[in-house]
């Protein structure tokens, strides 16, 4: 190997080892830039005396000692700086770093309120009520790439690419003579209800793109979306609560004293409130990540058993519901929201968890959920090829094969990793590549559906 391919590889340990101590929260970053310079001495010591890049890695990474415990040594030492962390904005003495923190909160409110006035400009401007829902994914995630795109700097060729793809569900959602459903209260066809539900899929994704700062080949900035991801959920699920508790009591304390606050609710706080809490809680996720990641193991090890036992359930649901033509659709439409949120808890749960720790109960747990969603997803595409041999092809029954394909695909392959690793023949850091490797196989299924079933089936 040459030296040039030999210090590449070295490189690439080195970031995927500063990966790893990057997510324990106690270190903060001149800390790891302290350890990283440590570990490159002890590597060029360790080469100096006959070892290759590898070896010398290796043995220098061994030496710096187990992590878990060099983090809990750190958090002892410096467990102001978790308390610190939970403040939304740094002290006034924290030189520069308080400047950023302060230029990131503004940035990200001037990004929420124009989504808040996009969101308002659509429902002013326009009457249709289908309309105003199908475009709302197209007037808010923008706001949400351009924040990223902003704060990660992405070259203007990403940005230039990911706006030429995302115009390309908008002109179909938009411009495509679908049909509406006859009688006293018209309804969109079947091809554009799922056009609008899918277009959002697709548009999350390259927002992704723009969260990893246009190195969307990388395992490393994939696997970070993913957790953004998961963090994003719990951060608006709370705003969300409180936000709901907050108004309540306000309704009520006003409505006794005769003041009607939903012409405001309507008008203003719902066209801005929606959009500023999703890029709320998108900032809080990036700004306070590291006291985020302890709380992720404990769900997702408190919902993985209770998820087994769901899909168990379901399964039995399933099996004793009669013949397979007769499972009512609205039944297999749920299995799939089923199993979609199963691949979530999965993909967080693998997110969440150490590269490094050997196999545990908790990684059987997991085998065992992804074998139970495996199980339900072979029942259903049963039911759903028995329904299409009895009744023909339809846009729905369509996309939820395939829907149930590209999931059995996933998680097929996600059962023989996991399998492997349990087994200790295969190791953890497969299983991760997969996941991420994955993820663009939902965009691709996504935009089939926004931009070719509507033609194919008659735009009915």
């Amino acid at each position: 190997m040459s030296d040039t391919a030999g210090e590449g590889v070295l490189e690439a340990q080195i970031e995927q080892w500063r990966g790893f101590v990057r997510r324990r929260r106690a270190i903060a970053p001149p800390d790891l830039e302290e350890m990283e310079d440590h570990l490159r001495e002890q590597i060029a010591d360790l080469g100096s005396n006959g070892l290759d890049d590898e070896e010398a890695f290796l043995v220098a990474v061994k030496r710096m000692g187990n992590l878990d415990e060099v983090s809990r040594e750190f958090a002892r030492e410096h467990a102001h700086r978790l308390w610190k962390q939970l403040v939304l904005v740094p002290e006034a003495d924290d030189g520069a770093g308080g400047l950023a923190r302060w230029r990131d909160l503004g940035a990200v409110l001037a990004f929420a309120l124009g989504a808040g006035l996009a969101v308002k400009l659509l429902l002013t401007s326009v009457d249709d009520e289908f309309a105003q829902f199908r475009n709302l994914a197209f007037v808010v995630l923008p706001f949400l790439a351009g924040w990223f795109a902003w704060k990660r700097r992405v070259p203007w060729r990403v940005c230039a690419a990911a706006v030429g793809v995302a115009a390309v569900p908008a002109l179909a959602v938009n411009l495509y003579p679908f049909e509406t459903t006859s009688g006293p209260d018209p309804a969109p066809g079947m091809t554009a209800v799922l056009a609008f539900t899918h277009a959002p899929v697709l548009l999350w994704l390259l927002v992704g793109v723009l969260h990893t700062g246009g190195h969307w080949r990388s395992h490393e900035r994939r696997m970070d979306f993913v957790r953004f991801m998961g963090e994003l959920a719990m951060y608006l699920a709370l705003i969300m609560l409180g936000s709901a508790v907050l108004v309540g009591l306000t309704f009520g304390v006003l409505s006794l004293v005769e003041i009607d606050l939903e012409p405001v609710m309507e008008d203003w706080l719902l066209p801005f409130g929606l959009p500023g809490a999703l890029m709320v809680a998108a900032w809080l996720v990036e700004a306070k990540k590291s006291v985020v990641e302890n709380i992720a193991p404990v769900l997702t090890r408190v919902f993985t058993p209770l998820a087994f036992l769901m899909l168990v359930a379901d399964l039995t649901a399933l099996l004793v519901n009669g013949p397979l033509t007769t499972v009512d659709r609205g039944l297999l439409i749920l299995m799939d929201g089923v199993l979609v949120l199963v691949l979530f808890l999965l993909l967080y749960s693998i997110s969440a968890r150490d590269p490094l720790a050997p196999p545990n109960v908790f990684d059987w747990l997991q085998l065992a959920l992804v074998g139970a969603a495996l199980a339900v997803d072979a029942v259903a595409l049963t039911a759903m090829l028995t329904r299409i041999a009895e009744f023909g092809f339809t846009a729905n029954k369509t996309a939820a094969l395939g829907l149930n394909l590209v999931l059995l695909v996933h998680l097929v392959w996600s059962a023989w990793l996991l399998a492997g690793f349990v087994r200790g023949t295969r190791p953890f850091a497969a299983v991760e590549r997969w996941q991420t490797a994955y993820l663009p196989v939902y965009a691709v299924w996504a935009g089939l559906v926004v931009v070719v079933f509507p033609p194919v089936f008659g735009f009915a």
